[in-house]
């Protein structure tokens, strides 16, 4: 079987920023899965683990999904990948809302994943405490605190991880992990910080569907401005953010963005 690389899809948006369009959403999600494939196999090959930060909803849960099946649950050591999470919301492992419940139940408990790989963010109890545990989990498990692999969403308004609009946690620093109180939701939700998402070897941002569209298209056409699009802070000139769309997410992006 020909190597996959996924790197020839690339289309140059900015500084910050490459986007791929595989088609449509099956299409885009089988690229997704093949190169989670390619990642994790050069990772393993090269450093013996393969370390990775889960993101929450709908697309991630496809991911794990389509991984969880033959043929692509052979293809990856399932050993030697150390799993962690993006964010979290303020409930049990057991609860529906739960972004690592979710994840077990969308095909990470079918693979061989060992169970001391597994690196929940702990959403019950004291989650600014649980926060600052957590940070102490990746400062002890992942190799010079870079996720290999960190996979992230976008909502509806611009938010990704749990970074909301016009929320402290836009503006922490020197953290990895923190507790974000969310005003709009009355809630308090566990995230991964800009510094430690910016960190990461590869950065992809997932959006698929006509429901992402208008956003997508405001995101990469507005003047700067994360306290309003957080998700706009993702990706830096040293380090630049993959963002994996299907064609109905990039319904209303211009042909000459596009064309970059």
């Amino acid at each position: 079987m020909a190597k996959f690389n996924w790197k020839n899809s690339l289309k140059v948006l900015d500084e910050r920023r490459d986007v791929i369009i595989p088609g449509n959403a099956d299409e885009t999600v089988t690229f997704c899965v093949e190169q989670f494939v390619a990642v994790a196999n050069q990772q393993i090959r090269d450093n013996g683990i393969f370390t990775v930060a889960f993101s929450g909803g709908s697309t991630p849960n496809a991911i794990f999904n389509r991984l969880s099946q033959v043929p692509y649950r052979d293809q990856i050591d399932w050993t030697k990948v150390l799993c962690f999470w993006s964010d979290e919301r303020a409930v049990p492992p057991n609860d529906k809302e739960s972004n690592y419940h979710n994840a077990i139940e969308s095909g990470l408990s079918l693979l061989p994943i060992p169970k001391e790989h597994l690196f929940r963010m702990k959403g019950e109890g004291d989650i600014e405490e649980n926060a600052k545990q957590y940070e102490k989990t990746i400062i002890e498990f992942v190799p010079s605190r870079k996720f290999d692999l960190l996979m992230l969403g976008m909502g509806e308004d611009g938010h990704t991880a749990s970074l909301f609009p016009k929320t402290h946690g836009l503006h922490t620093i020197d953290r990895l992990a923190i507790a974000n109180y969310v005003p709009q939701k009355d809630t308090w939700r566990l995230s991964l910080t800009y510094e430690c998402i910016n960190s990461a070897h590869l950065i992809c941002i997932y959006a698929i569907g006509k429901n992402k569209a208008e956003m997508v298209a405001k995101v990469f056409t507005s003047d700067y401005d994360p306290n309003l699009y957080p998700i706009q802070r993702v990706g830096t000139p040293h380090n630049k953010a993959v963002w994996i769309l299907d064609q109905d997410a990039a319904l209303k992006l211009s042909k000459i963005i596009l064309s970059k």
